[in-house]
């Protein structure tokens, strides 16, 4: 259903922005209506763009004196619908572009919602610091956008995702008022830590404006290395292995099945195989350490030793930096790589760490068994138990028949996931697209939990309305 907003707010809100700060022209606001894959279109009256926490506080005061919803809005890269509005005011943080703060000395920097990734990581290394939140999207998701969903990333083994990146926020409460609480401390136990609940709350508690995040040294070495194994199995055990050897300077170990790696090697130019025979799942490793040297000397005996047990069939250790950036493009490109494969069924779930071979052998097997000629690509960060399980549609199948069975194939898979103790959304949140669907597997003590903070911060329930509880 879509909401319908009064012209005098309109008015209200064009007033409190001013010149430059809204924006009705549907060219300015095509892009921002539609999600990455085209799979969700929205509309808005409004786009209201702000450039101060003043100005944001300002527009979410009229729109709470009006019970008027909002939706807010990062780098529109969100994989659930969560940024999408549907006739509710959209709220861009786009013009919030400063970084605020860098303070190596605090290992500290603070940004403003709207700044990319790929900015505030080159404002990092720029002071001789490392912010580790490593996504393919770097160039277009934004602050604001990546601690309202928690995101996660390729680093996580290693620094953990958004949650533990986090030392502060300042946001605009759904009443208009101003949260300052850009802190930079490591430790601050005076109650409940209000920061938690921004952070993944997918804009339904606040506007977050700006966070100060947690920076690390500079990593003097890394190693890039790819294996071939026989069964995630293998991976989990070498895993473990590599965790142990390197004494948890393991900074990626990304799983890919082959039927990934043949549709990037189909789709996508310049890729070529990563090792010299093809493999049934390949592991992709990063290692770090702080001598010179030293992340490829653990790299290559972690490898060695794998092979000389047979844990791993075959290995390679990337020996420029040219070479390392392939290997990571192949992982990267995997998303990508799918599309020209027809309609895809995509999942991106979390199971404990050695219940992924149990997970991805049930859930194949029930898939296949259910529709024939189904090709399933799964891959991810199975250092942390994250899984992205994607299914192309069979060779020369009917399209429009397989996208109807969606919904049945999630459940499917999702009732595999539940059962392993698992979770139905890893890093992308559940925004619009699977917030009924969570009903289903979290327990009506923590929905009434979740209700009741939405209903003592957000009472008329303006902010982002058809997400979460």
């Amino acid at each position: 259903m879509t909401v319908s907003v009064p012209a005098d707010v309109i008015s209200r809100l064009k007033a409190v922005l001013g010149e430059g700060g809204w924006s009705q022209d549907p060219a300015r606001l095509a892009p921002k209506l539609v999600e990455e894959r085209g799979r969700w279109h929205g509309a808005t009256p409004l786009l209201a763009l702000p450039g101060t926490v003043e100005e944001v506080a300002a527009v979410v005061g009229v729109c709470f004196e009006s019970s008027t919803p909002i939706v807010p809005q990062g780098g529109n890269t969100g994989l659930v619908a969560g940024q999408v509005p549907q006739g509710e005011i959209l709220l861009s943080l786009e013009r919030m572009k400063a970084i605020r703060e860098v303070t190596p000395l605090d290992d500290v920097l603070v940004a403003e919602a709207g700044v990319t990734l790929l900015e505030t990581r080159e404002a990092a290394a720029a002071a001789g610091r490392l912010f580790p939140l490593s996504l393919a999207s770097e160039g277009s998701c934004t602050i604001g956008g990546l601690v309202s969903t928690n995101a996660g990333g390729t680093a996580v083994l290693r620094y953990g995702n958004m949650r533990e990146l986090v030392l502060g926020i300042e946001a605009v409460l759904p009443n208009g008022e101003i949260f300052r609480g850009l802190k930079r401390l490591r430790k601050d136990n005076t109650g409940y830590d209000l920061k938690q609940l921004l952070i993944g709350g997918e804009g339904t508690l606040g506007v977050v404006t700006a966070a100060s995040l947690k920076l690390f040294p500079q990593p003097v070495s890394r190693a890039v290395g790819m294996v071939g194994i026989e069964a995630p199995q293998a991976a989990i055990e070498l895993l473990a292995r590599a965790k142990r050897e390197s004494a948890g300077a393991v900074e990626a170990f990304e799983l890919m099945s082959r039927r990934s790696v043949d549709f990037a090697m189909k789709n996508i130019p310049g890729l070529r195989e990563p090792l010299q025979d093809r493999h049934a799942w390949y592991v992709l490793i990063e290692t770090v350490s702080g001598e010179a040297g030293g992340a490829e000397a653990s790299l290559e005996r972690l490898m060695g030793g794998a092979l000389e047990g047979g844990l791993v069939a075959d290995a390679v250790v990337a020996q420029t930096e040219s070479q390392a950036k392939l290997l990571w493009r192949m992982r990267e490109d995997l998303s990508a790589a799918q599309k020209p494969e027809g309609v895809n069924w995509k999942h991106d779930i979390s199971v404990p760490v050695s219940k992924v071979p149990e997970f991805l052998e049930r859930a194949t097997t029930a898939l296949e068994r259910r529709w024939p000629g189904a090709r399933v690509a799964a891959f991810g960060h199975v250092g942390d138990g994250n899984i992205h399980y994607n299914i192309a549609q069979p060779v020369g199948g009917d399209a429009a028949a397989f996208d109807r069975d969606r919904d049945a194939a999630a459940k499917l898979v999702h009732d595999i996931v539940a059962d392993l103790g698992g979770s139905i959304s890893a890093e992308h949140g559940l925004g619009a697209m699977k917030t009924e669907e969570a009903l289903r597997y979290k327990s009506p003590v923590e929905v009434e939990a979740m209700r009741a903070v939405r209903r003592a911060l957000d009472p008329r329930r303006i902010m982002n309305p058809r997400v979460l509880f």
